[in-house]
């Protein structure tokens, strides 16, 4: 299982990715629908990726309900201790 720092790095990667921007541009408090202005589809792509990559099963509600990046990053550290 990943450090919470390897998957930090792996779901920015992943955003920045998606968004085109740089993964130093994604951080910890960074909100992705009120400072990215990120899309319903954006985030299912980001959700599919993070799906392969992580070898996990993410619900919508995973990265939906997350408040920042940070607290992102956290509901997949519980979901990758706890896999469904």
């Amino acid at each position: 299982m990943p450090t919470r720092e390897e998957l930090a790095v792996t779901v920015r990667t992943v955003i920045s990715d998606v968004l085109g921007t740089d993964p130093a541009d994604v951080r910890e408090h960074t909100n992705l629908m009120e400072d990215c202005g990120i899309d319903s589809l954006e985030l299912m792509e980001i959700g599919a990726r993070l799906e392969r990559v992580l070898r996990l099963r993410i619900e919508p509600d995973d990265l939906t309900r997350a408040r920042d990046v940070g607290h992102a990053i956290d509901l997949l550290r519980l979901r990758l201790d706890r896999p469904v």
